[in-house]
């Protein structure tokens, strides 16, 4: 279930996991491909929030963006 779900998302992606944009899905502006952030935290319905190099503060969300965890 979702809240199942989000908890799993939490323990993955921890406050300060770095991670690198490889392509958003459905964003009409995503962040451009090998922008790197540190994620700020995951709400309740499991968005991947993340503060990105570029200034932006655009979510992911990990069944629709591609991405992968530096460290």
């Amino acid at each position: 279930d979702l809240a199942d779900k989000v908890k799993a998302t939490r323990e993955k992606y921890l406050v300060g996991t770095i991670v690198e944009c490889i392509n958003m899905g459905e964003e009409t502006r995503p962040v451009p491909t090998g922008t790197r952030g540190v994620v700020t935290s995951v709400d309740d319905i499991g968005s991947i929030h993340v503060n990105w190099e570029n200034g932006s503060s655009l979510a992911l969300i990990e069944e629709i963006d591609r991405f992968k965890v530096i460290k």
